[in-house]
This record gives C-alpha cells, structure tokens and sequence, in this order.
C-alpha cells in the first residue's frame, strides 16, 4: 500500500508545482493552440478568450506518472512489474503520437492538427505492437499480462485466438483513447473525468490483489497477474490529473491537448485490460462513451437525413450553444462520470458479493 500512496504524492507534487514551469517554457517559446472560428456559416463556440493559452500540457501528466511510479519502486527498492511498465508504454507512446498531432496545432496553426488517417496509424502502431507484447511474459503462474478471453469484470468464457485477440485489444485502445479526445474540449474536462475513473481503478487493483489467486486459490479469486502494481500506476496517473487540474480548470492557464488526452485514454485502456474489466469500460468512461456517441449521432443522422441531431458535437459543444457556462457544463459532466463510475464499481462489488 504504501506503494499507491507514495506515487500518488510524487506524481501530484510533480504536476502541481511543475507545471507552472511548463507554462513559463510554453509561453516563452509561443506554444500555444490554434482556436477554430466561426465562418462559412459553420458556427463554433466562442473560445477566442483562450487564444494564447499554451497547449501540450500533458507533458506534465506523462512525466509526473512516469516519476511517481518509478519513485514508488525505488523506495521499496522493489523492481516494476511487466505490467506496470506496458502501461507506461502505451502511455508514453500514445502521448508521443499525441505531440505530433499538438505540433501541427502549434506550429503550424492548423486547429484540426494531423489528418485523422495518419493519427489512426501512429495509435495502430503503439496499441497493435502493446497488444502482442501484453500477451506474452506469464508469470510463475502461467498468467499473462492480458488474457485472450474477453472481460467484464473477469475473464468470460469467450476466449478468443492469438490474432483476435491482438485485434479486440487494438480496438478498446483506439476507442477509448479517441473517447477521451473528443471529450477534451472545455477547461478540465477530461482531466476532471479521468481522476475518478483513476481512483475506482486504484480501488480495484488493491481489491483484486487482497483478494488474488497468488495467494490463496479458492473459487472467486483474482487471475489478474499484477494488480498491486496496476493499483500503483493508477494511483499515479489520477493524482497527476489533480495536479494538472489545479491549472487546467476555467479559466484554463493550460490545455493538455491530444499529449495528454491520447495517453490519458491509453492509461485507461491499458488498466481495464490488465484488470480484466474490459466490458466494464462502458461505466469506467461513461462520459466518454456519451461524448463519442453524440459524435457518431451527429454524423450519422447528417449523412442519412441531412439533419443534425445536436447543434454542435461532441454533446458539451452542444450546451454550449445553447447558453450553458462552460463551469456549469463541465461540473455536471464531472458529476455524470461520477455517477457512471460509481456504477461500475457497484457492478464489481456487487458480482463479488452475490457469489
């Protein structure tokens, strides 16, 4: 335990007071987003207040996680788990594919960043090449990082072959991680959604190791190889969100931009698929799940109809344009998360204690 708590104070300290040198270095250089206009008749919401606001900030997330847990290892002089440093990969990986897409915004001011064909291709390539290698490395147990049967909150009796199994993980990161893109569109959005589905998976990953098969086999134990350790890791990455919220809430002195968001999706995926909750997703990231839905419906009924469902996607666009402050839109979305999330947790809980 003292493992979770420790990388959650290094990582909160690494964001809280390092972050406003970010912004120091990002406003010096003149690193700051492009911000879309209305014209053409296509109308978007009012935002030229932010102009200026450096982007990238989920610079700060990364290597606050990255700190909080190497820290958390070295203070016990215990070595880190293959799962936890697969997390890390997708992390960093996808927030590298992230600054690329922040790079265009920035230095090219070009608010749409890289074409989305080309960002779906970098994602491929980290989440295909974390899949394969999250499906080797078992342990004593003979348990891998992943398991190839599909989750909900164990492992189904759906077990899938090498390769659709490779696909499906692909298919949860890209999700998610695009998920939590859509929804990083007001002043702490994302990050404010994220810390509470960061603290329910540092819930679960001490209930799953109190309760782990390592230690005692009985009939509803835990097949999850390193839940401490992934307990651990997210630890880190909901007290970076604090951190980074601290100055990221309206009015916003920084935008994590795709950096953050892409490996903020990617930390979320990595940890329903190691905790093997995958299908529990659906709670853990409601809110980007309903933001992503409100995408799929605009374009949807567009192309069929030629109508438009919202006025603006994704859904807190929409509010928006319809009158609604940006703190009020992003405090009761906050409070949906915490709604969906504390479904999810009531879900697991709830299959533990009827068995």
């Amino acid at each position: 335990m003292i493992q979770v708590v420790l990388a959650a104070l290094v990582a909160l300290a690494v964001t809280l007071f390092g972050t406003p040198l970010l912004i120091a270095l990002l406003r010096r250089h003149g690193y700051s987003q492009a911000i879309r206009v209305s014209k053409d008749g296509i109308q978007y919401p009012e935002h030229q207040g932010k102009k200026g606001t450096p982007s990238m900030g989920g610079l700060a997330i990364i290597i606050a996680v990255v700190l909080g847990y190497a820290v958390a290892h070295l203070a016990v002089w215990r070595p880190p788990t293959v799962s936890g440093l697969l997390c890390l990969y997708l992390m960093v990986g996808l927030g590298l594919v992230g600054m690329a897409d922040d790079y265009l915004k920035i230095f090219k001011q070009r608010s749409t960043g890289v074409r989305a064909r080309t960002k779906l291709v970098g994602q491929a390539s980290v989440a295909l090449s974390f899949a394969v290698m999250s499906l080797y490395f078992p342990d004593e147990f003979g348990r891998t990082p992943a398991s190839q049967a599909i989750s909900f909150i164990r492992d189904t009796p759906i077990v899938l072959p090498m390769v659709l199994a490779v696909l499906w993980i692909w298919l949860l990161i890209t999700a998610t991680t695009n998920a939590v893109n859509l929804t990083d569109g007001l002043d702490g959005l994302a990050a404010g959604a994220s810390v509470a589905t960061f603290a329910a998976f540092a819930l679960l990953g001490v209930w799953q190791f109190g309760q782990n098969c390592s230690f005692s086999r009985f009939e509803r134990c835990y097949e999850v190889r390193d839940p401490l350790d992934l307990a651990v890791f997210a630890a880190a990455c909901g007290a970076a969100c604090v951190g980074f919220l601290w100055w990221n809430t309206s009015p916003a002195r920084i935008f994590m931009g795709d950096t953050g968001s892409l490996a903020i999706g990617g930390a979320i995926a990595a940890l329903a698929i190691f905790s093997q909750t995958e299908l529990l997703l659906v709670a853990w990231g409601g809110l980007f799940l309903l933001t992503t839905l409100s995408v799929i419906l605009q374009v949807g009924s567009y192309k069929l109809t030629g109508k438009r469902i919202f006025r603006m996607a994704p859904l807190h666009h929409h509010f928006e344009l319809k009158g609604w402050g940006e703190v009020t839109i992003v405090t009761r979305f906050w409070i949906l998360q915490g709604l969906f999330v504390g479904a999810g947790l009531t879900l697991f809980y709830a299959e533990w204690v009827r068995t």
